[in-house]
């Protein structure tokens, strides 16, 4: 058979899948050199997605760093608070140690409440207070201590 009558041979079916199979070869050789055929411009709709993503997850990034950053400040400041606050605690209980062991071998101890015990008292409430002047009740309790006359007696809240 001569290549004429071959082509003659061919039916429409055939043709169609021959037009097929020269249509993949030109696609595979264009696309072998280099020829891109995007005609939605797919690849550029890819690009700027993509893009955007890198642009987000780089805030969330500099958000997380930013949050980290300021964890750590938050961490140390409560460190620094918290000493702070352990420092005042130890003054407090080394000051009033000091005047429970002189309030109890004092030779008034068993005794009402007279003025120079007041004085104690009340110089040791102003050492508490000068340690910790934000406690509630430090000017309240100056104050009141200083306008009362009556004599505690040992044993109540005061004593």
């Amino acid at each position: 058979m001569s290549a004429p009558s071959l082509l003659r041979a061919l039916t429409p079916l055939a043709w169609l899948a021959a037009g097929v199979v020269a249509l993949v070869c030109l696609v595979v050789l264009l696309g072998g050199l280099g020829f891109r055929w995007d005609p939605l411009n797919l690849q550029q709709k890819r690009l700027a997605a993509a893009l955007d993503r890198a642009r987000t997850a780089s805030a969330e990034a500099a958000a997380q760093d930013r949050a980290r950053r300021l964890e750590a400040q938050g961490a140390a400041d409560q460190a620094l608070r918290v000493d702070h606050h352990q420092q005042k605690t130890t003054k407090a209980e080394r000051a009033t140690a000091a005047v429970l062991v002189q309030a109890r071998s004092a030779d008034d101890a068993d005794q009402p409440l007279d003025p120079r015990r007041a004085d104690r008292l009340r110089d040791h409430d102003g050492q508490l207070c000068r340690i910790a002047p934000g406690l509630d009740g430090c000017a309240a309790a100056a104050g009141l201590a200083a306008r009362s006359d009556t004599p505690l007696r040992p044993g109540g809240p005061a004593g």
